[in-house]
C-alpha cells in the first residue's frame, strides 16, 4: 500500500510540474519569425465604425522549416506602453499565461504559409486607448511558440489610436424622436376624439 501511494504521488506530482512548466511559457522565450502589418484610416479610429486591415505571414528570410512546427495563427489587438500606465488589469508580463498586453481577438484560425490578410472591425466593446496588433504562432498543442507585431520591440512605432463608444447612439436618438413624435400625435388626437364626443354629449 505504502509503495502504491509513493508511485501515485510521483504521477501527480510529475503531472503538475508538466502542467506548471506549459502553463509558463515566457515571452522573452519566443522568436519574432511573423511579419505582421496593420493599415486603417488617418486619424482617431472608432470602435464600433472603422475597419483595419491585418497582414502576417513568416519572414521569408528565415532558413526553411523555421515554421514546421507552426500549427495555428492567433491574431490580437493590444494595448500600448502609454495606455497601459497605472492600469495593474492591462499589465504586461513575460510570462503568457498572467500576461493582459494582448486582451481582444483579432482572429484565430490555421497556419497558412504565405501571406495572409483580414479586414477587422474594431468591435463596439474596446475601450479608448493606443493600440499595436501581435500575432501568436502556436503548435499542435495550442502553445504559443513564436510571435510578430506590427511595431518595434519597445512597442512606439506604428501605434494607432481608438475612441470608445460614449454616450447615446444615433440610432437610440432617431427612435426617441419618432416616439416622442408619435406620442404627441396621439395625445392631439385623443384630445380631439374627446372633444367630438363632449359636442354630441351636449346635443
Amino acid at each position: 500500500m505504502a509503495a502504491r501511494g509513493l508511485l501515485l504521488a510521483s504521477i501527480l506530482l510529475l503531472s503538475c510540474f508538466a502542467e506548471t512548466c506549459y502553463g509558463m511559457i515566457s515571452f522573452s522565450s519566443l522568436k519574432r519569425t511573423l511579419v505582421v502589418s496593420a493599415s486603417h484610416r488617418q486619424g482617431l479610429l472608432k470602435a464600433g465604425e472603422d475597419k483595419i486591415t491585418v497582414t502576417w505571414g513568416l519572414n521569408q528570410s528565415l532558413p526553411a522549416g523555421t515554421d514546421s512546427a507552426y500549427k495555428t495563427i492567433k491574431v490580437q489587438l493590444c494595448y500600448a506602453p502609454i495606455s497601459q500606465v497605472d492600469r495593474a488589469w492591462r499589465k504586461t508580463e513575460d510570462h503568457l499565461s498572467k500576461d493582459k498586453t494582448c486582451q481582444f481577438k483579432i482572429v484565430k484560425r490555421p497556419y497558412s504559409t504565405g501571406n495572409q490578410t483580414l479586414e477587422w472591425a474594431i468591435e463596439r466593446d474596446v475601450p479608448t486607448a493606443t493600440y499595436f496588433v501581435r500575432a501568436y504562432a502556436l503548435d499542435a498543442e495550442e502553445h504559443e511558440v513564436a510571435y510578430g507585431q506590427n511595431t518595434n520591440a519597445n512597442k512606439t512605432t506604428n501605434l494607432f489610436d481608438i475612441k470608445a463608444i460614449t454616450g447615446r447612439q444615433v440610432s437610440l436618438d432617431i427612435a426617441s424622436v419618432c416616439f416622442s413624435a408619435f406620442s404627441v400625435v396621439s395625445l392631439f388626437g385623443f384630445f380631439i376624439a374627446e372633444k367630438r364626443k363632449g359636442r354630441k354629449s351636449q346635443q
